[in-house]
């Protein structure tokens, strides 16, 4: 045999025992999903939570996975348009979408954050035209291609809107070649969730990556799922000529065609079913644990500063008696002693309600004590006056020691001096 034979014959027995190609290698696969929670009026837990977990599984599945959270309008927009573009390229293009959606007259909305939506005729300037993302597909030409609309939260504007339309509509321009999934039915409402994901994309997340599970049969068993545990139930519309499969399981004549349908596997795990029911209660009480954490910390905080408030009102009350007495102490030492006195000695003193100065005295020996200071610091104890008396040199009028004095008042115009030295009277004269 010639070796040129032999060669070719080689290569033929590898091709034919070498396995098939799987779908994902086949086929080029490109996806855009965008999470919207962040909402100034009717914020959502879930949708941005929902776009990073179904972006981490199409990325496993094979797809070129272009992920936006928290967008707002122009992003939005950009972001499609790349999309678009991207498709053009071939193979399967899908589209993601979580957040708020609403309906205006029959024409689908995705909300950006930051719209500002004060009427319904906003909403057209300020929302994303769901036919876009469809007009994108056509435009593109790539021949398959898939959209999820986790979009059917309940209108956070209806109160603004004249016609107050449940949910999403029927989108009816798709091209040839498109599966449209509504997490609910049209019209109708659809649940954000107590756990992580939204229990529609909590279903996808789950029978997506389920291999040989044709693209039909994982939105089935998604439906059965929703309906039985929630009431929920998802809608499609399909104008598909073949099968599509997330995870390959079985031979495939081409990119997303199958000889033979495999069978679906079951609809629900139970174990898998509860231990998501367990993680999502867990998730809530580490949620109140916080929460409570939080009003505890307030509420010690309030009442410190309760007590503090209380504390300084006590001290201000305080103080503003004590100044209180202060003034009136001072306003009747003024009363009492302010003015101009002669003593029993003959001495003159002039008092301004604190302190007795020397005027004359009646002895000219002593005249080295005008303009001396003989009394200071007159204050009230009890029922009764003291003050400092000075004991001076007589001749130089040098002060010696400090001694205290106490004084008797007699009606307005007399006082009685008392201390170690003796007594005298002071007869007011001024």
């Amino acid at each position: 045999m010639r070796p040129g034979r032999t060669l070719s014959l080689l290569l033929l027995f590898i091709l034919l025992s070498s396995p098939p190609f799987s779908q994902a290698a086949a086929e080029q696969r490109t996806a855009l999903v965008i999470g919207n929670s962040s909402y100034s009026s009717a914020p959502l837990k879930n949708p941005v939570n929902d776009a990073a977990d179904m972006a981490a599984l199409l990325k496993k599945l094979g797809f070129s996975v272009t992920l936006k959270k928290n967008v707002r309008l122009q992003e939005m927009d950009e972001a499609i348009e790349t999309f678009g573009n991207r498709l053009k390229r071939g193979g399967v293009g899908l589209f993601y979408y979580a957040g708020h959606g609403v309906q205006v007259n029959g024409v689908n909305y995705l909300l950006p954050i930051g719209a500002k939506i004060n009427k319904e005729a906003d909403v057209k300037y300020q929302a994303v035209d769901a036919n876009k993302i469809l007009d994108e597909m056509a435009a593109a030409n790539n021949g398959l291609n898939i959209v999820m609309l986790d979009a059917c939260r309940d209108n956070p504007f209806a109160r603004s809107f004249r016609s107050a339309a449940r949910g999403l509509a029927i989108l009816s321009s798709a091209p040839s070649g498109t599966f449209l999934s509504y997490s609910t039915s049209p019209g109708n409402v659809a649940r954000d969730g107590d756990g992580r994901n939204s229990p529609y994309t909590a279903a996808l997340l789950k029978y997506m990556q389920v291999p040989g599970l044709t693209l039909s049969d994982v939105f089935i068993n998604v439906r059965t799922k929703l309906k039985k545990e929630t009431g929920q139930v998802p809608w499609e519309l399909s104008s598909l000529e073949g099968q599509f499969y997330f995870a390959p399981g079985s031979e495939k004549t081409g990119a997303g065609r199958v000889e033979s349908a495999p069978p679906i596997p079951p609809a629900a795990d139970e174990f898998d079913d509860e231990n998501q029911k367990l993680e999502a209660e867990q998730r809530r009480l580490e949620e109140e644990k916080a929460e409570f954490t939080k009003k505890t910390a307030l509420e010690e905080k309030r009442r410190k500063l309760e007590g503090e408030r209380a504390r300084f009102e006590a001290e201000k009350q305080q103080t503003t008696l004590e100044l209180t007495k202060l003034s009136d102490a001072k306003k009747e030492k003024e009363t009492i002693f302010k003015g101009v006195w002669r003593s029993s000695g003959g001495w003159v003193y002039r008092c301004d309600g604190e302190q007795f100065v020397v005027v004359s005295v009646s002895d000219k020996q002593d005249s080295g004590m005008i303009d001396a200071l003989m009394f200071r610091n007159i204050r009230k104890a009890g029922d009764k006056w003291t003050a400092d008396n000075a004991y001076r040199n007589p001749q130089s009028g040098e002060l010696v020691k400090w001694i205290e004095a106490t004084f008797e008042v007699i009606g307005k115009n007399r006082l009685i001096r008392r201390n170690p030295e003796g007594v005298i009277t002071l007869e007011r004269i001024e």
